[in-house]
This record gives structure tokens, sequence and C-alpha cells, in this order.
């Protein structure tokens, strides 16, 4: 089962937007039982980021560790949306 991350600077605003979009995305696509769903804050994550499999961020997160985060943005604007979730998509299948 993947592991899949969903953080923002608090852990409480934006992240719990992004995670009922991110619910009911896994729940369309058929990756109920494929996906172990996390909320959390940027600081209390930052040195395990790679507990995760997929990491959604909508706060800025250091250099070290850009490559391993998906910025989730797009789920708070709508733009970019179908990039996002192609992203999503690959990292849960690989």
């Amino acid at each position: 089962m993947k592991k899949l991350l969903v953080m923002c600077g608090s852990g409480i605003a934006t992240s719990t937007v992004v995670m009922g979009k991110v619910k009911a995305w896994v729940a369309e696509n058929g990756y109920i039982d494929k996906v172990q769903l996390f909320q959390s804050k940027i600081a209390e994550e930052i040195n395990h980021i790679d507990d995760y499999d997929v990491v959604i961020a909508t706060t800025v997160v250091p250099d070290s560790v850009k490559d391993k985060v998906i910025m989730g943005l797009p789920l708070l604007t709508g733009i970019g949306t179908e990039h996002l979730w192609e992203e999503v998509k690959k990292e849960i299948e690989a």
C-alpha cells in the first residue's frame, strides 16, 4: 500500500481542502485499497518525507526535498489539476 501525505504550513487549512479533493480522486479512480492517506504540517514531516510514497504540499518546501514533493496549488486554484493528477497517478502506480 502506498502512503500519500498532504501537508501545508499549519496542517489545518489548505491541507484540509486538498485532502478532501485527494480523497474524492482516490475513490473515483479505484485507489481506495492501494493508498493510505495522511495529513500534517510541514514542520512535523520535513524530516520524514522519505516515509511517504507521494507528498502533496500547498506550502513552500526546502530545496532539499523539492524533487520528492508535488506542489498542490493546482488543487486550490483549479489551474493545472490534470497534470497534478497525472503525477500522483504515476507515483501511486510506480
